[in-house]
């Protein structure tokens, strides 16, 4: 009965989460307002609304940083000309 109850939640999370998503891609930019509209549109507890927003939140930061990081370029990648990174 635990599992199914989870997996109930992992569903929900993902409704929720897609919900948001479509919300922000429609052009929505105040939280309040997408929570709103997300409670009205599938009938779930404001506080649920927010605890997924917060997860899908710092998941998204995690892949910034990852984007954001600097990769070590591999040595001897370059030629010999001494050129820059630019250089087509």
């Amino acid at each position: 009965m635990g599992d199914k109850k989870r997996m109930n939640q992992m569903n929900q999370s993902t409704i929720i989460r897609q919900a948001i998503l479509s919300w922000l891609q429609k052009g929505l930019t105040d939280k309040q307002d997408i929570y709103s509209k997300v409670v009205e549109e599938l009938g779930v507890p404001r506080p649920t609304v927010r605890r997924v927003a917060r997860d899908l939140r710092n998941e998204l930061v995690e892949y910034i940083k990852i984007l954001q990081s600097e990769i070590p370029k591999p040595t001897g990648y370059y030629s010999d000309k001494g050129g820059s990174d630019n250089e087509v």
